[in-house]
């Protein structure tokens, strides 16, 4: 997603190290590796392990110019120091999950899957799971995540339903109350009655906000002079965290690339759907 851009903007001008804090599958790193020389090498982060191993295989064409750890990107400055790595030429953070998360991992992150556990761990040895949400919290506290995390607008309804028909087990059980919830003349032909409830449960479940606010404090003293920081978002609050920190930023040497996010062409929301909301904003530490 959005390969073309990364390449572009985060491509790092003469050797060094490149931070993919949020490797996934391993995609973004081989495109900035194979945009570069020997010279660069890539500390790739990621907090699912199964994910990892995927990127390990994909990346093995590149040697011991890659290191990959288990870790989420909060932890972005603690990994770093612990490698041996105090600048970077650019970093990466990409907020997204992956089609085979979503597909095929079997945690319940995706309404097409009915029969899933609502887990949505992005890393399955973390404590707290989708099901303890929807089953223990208090009904207004599941109000406010729906809708601070989900801008879902029938937020407070889809809460009531989910706590009348408690427990929930299953991502179909889920995906039943909200539908419950919501009148029918509010459905959307473009959107999935149930994906912004998704979504929010992920992201409170990941405490994604939190990971996001952490990493955006340590990312950038690591970058050298010149170094860039790119973020792709897909939720507007996310875009507004990154956004506000990048302007907070600028004062101290660093400055936004672009205006305004980069964002897929229209051949590449058609070829991959998925990728509609993707921003990507650009920070650069000035020389």
């Amino acid at each position: 997603m959005l390969a073309d851009e990364v390449a572009f903007f985060l491509r790092p001008r003469g050797g060094g190290w490149v931070i993919d804090a949020t490797v996934g599958m391993g995609g973004h790193a081989e495109v900035m590796l194979n945009a570069t020389d020997t010279s660069v090498s890539l500390l790739g982060l990621d907090v699912d392990p199964e994910a990892l191993a995927r990127a390990g295989a994909r990346l093995t064409v590149f040697g011991d110019r890659v290191r990959l750890r288990h870790s989420s990107f909060r932890d972005i400055g603690r990994v770093a120091a612990a490698e041996g790595v105090d600048r970077a030429r650019s970093i990466l953070l990409d907020l997204g999950i992956s089609s085979w998360q979503l597909e095929e991992s079997g945690r319940g992150f995706s309404f097409q899957r009915d029969d899933e556990p609502l887990d949505m761990r992005l890393d399955p040895s973390a404590p707290k799971t989708a099901a303890m949400l929807v089953n223990h919290l208090p009904e207004a506290e599941l109000a406010r995540i729906i809708f601070e995390y989900g801008e879902e607008p029938h937020a407070r309804r889809i809460a009531r339903a989910i706590v009348h028909r408690r427990p929930l087990a299953r991502t179909g059980d889920l995906v039943a109350a909200v539908r419950a919830a919501v009148p029918r003349a509010a459905w959307s032909r473009r959107l999935h009655v149930a994906t912004r409830t998704f979504q929010a449960l992920r992201m409170a479940v990941n405490d994604e906000s939190g990971a996001l606010r952490e990493a955006l404090a340590d990312a950038p003293p690591l970058l050298a002079p010149g170094g860039r920081l790119g973020v792709i978002s897909f939720h507007s609050g996310e875009d507004r965290i990154v956004k506000r920190t990048f302007r907070a930023l600028e004062p101290a040497g660093f400055a936004e690339l672009e205006p305004s996010p980069q964002q897929p062409t229209g051949d590449e929301v058609r070829a991959n759907p998925r990728a509609r909301s993707a921003k990507l904003r650009v920070l650069e530490r000035l020389p």
